[in-house]
């Protein structure tokens, strides 16, 4: 039985926990149809502390009379997929809700952010990201502020390597011209975004001051898209941590959000020139 279970893990028992609901069963219904002995063996499946067989979700599934294969499939694959990743090492050190949202990013076929006073963690270069993480409150030893660092830049890696993730990202101008660390960090971090900008699959979107008010301003948005569309994951970025959120409602709104803010942005183009002129204004 785990005590802890891993985001995924909790993800995977409530979509389970919806398709039961959605069937009108109780959990102890469920437990019948199984044909198991335990009364909690659904529950403690629904809540991640009981891991759960690629077979068993099918099982589940028939029983739920769910049609959805591909739901289905990507649900199975979940619980076949349990291979530990490179942020378990991190387990004792960060908070629990930091290496969920490296895994989330790890599973995800597309992300997209919105930010207003910062560039995004992913594109975040490594002298930047120490200067924010410097004015956590409360203070963060050097140690802690080190090891934050080095688990922000090793989740970049989604963006590299043979089969990289695409990114979408929405940047305010203020994200731009906020000087965290002052112009030289700032400068490189800058001239580090329009690197990244240029690769196929990231397309940088600049919001300027001139365009006003827009939907979804004074938030940070950070959107995982899934293998099927109920898997996706909304994080917004918290000071006290991230905070997932992946209800039906909550996912259609901040798909919504973010395709109103990138109608409002400039062109990846244009983003690229403003981002240009930002740099010589420094």
């Amino acid at each position: 039985m785990r005590t802890n279970p891993t985001g995924r893990q909790l993800r995977l028992g409530t979509e389970l926990r919806k398709l039961r609901e959605r069937a009108g069963l109780t959990s102890t219904q469920a437990s019948q149809l199984l044909g198991v002995k335990q009364q909690n063996q659904i529950s403690n499946m629904e809540s991640g502390r009981l891991g759960v067989s690629p077979e068993r979700v099918h099982t589940l599934a028939c029983h739920y009379d769910c049609s959805d294969k591909a739901l289905v499939a990507a649900l199975a694959e979940m619980a076949a997929n349990r291979k530990r990743g490179w942020w378990e090492e991190y387990r004792e050190i960060l908070p629990a809700a930091l290496l969920d949202l490296a895994e989330v990013e790890h599973h995800s076929t597309l992300l997209r952010s919105a930010v207003t006073v910062h560039i995004p963690g992913l594109f975040q270069t490594t002298d930047y990201a120490r200067e924010i993480f410097r004015q956590d409150v409360p203070e963060l030893s050097p140690p802690d502020i080190e090891h934050r660092v080095s688990f922000r830049i090793k989740r970049q890696a989604v963006l590299f390597g043979e089969t990289p993730t695409p990114h979408q990202a929405i940047v305010h101008e203020a994200a731009l011209r906020m000087q965290f660390g002052g112009p030289t960090i700032t400068r490189a971090q800058l001239k580090h975004l329009l690197d990244m900008s240029e690769r196929d699959h990231i397309t940088i979107h600049v919001i300027p001051f001139s365009a006003g008010t827009f939907p979804g301003s004074g938030q940070s948005i950070y959107y995982s898209k899934g293998p099927v569309p109920q898997l996706d994951t909304v994080n917004l970025d918290q000071s006290h941590g991230p905070v997932f959120l992946d209800a039906e409602a909550q996912l259609d709104k901040y798909r919504v959000l973010l395709d109103r803010m990138e109608a409002t942005a400039l062109s990846p183009e244009e983003s690229r020139d403003f981002i240009h002129k930002v740099i010589q204004d420094l």
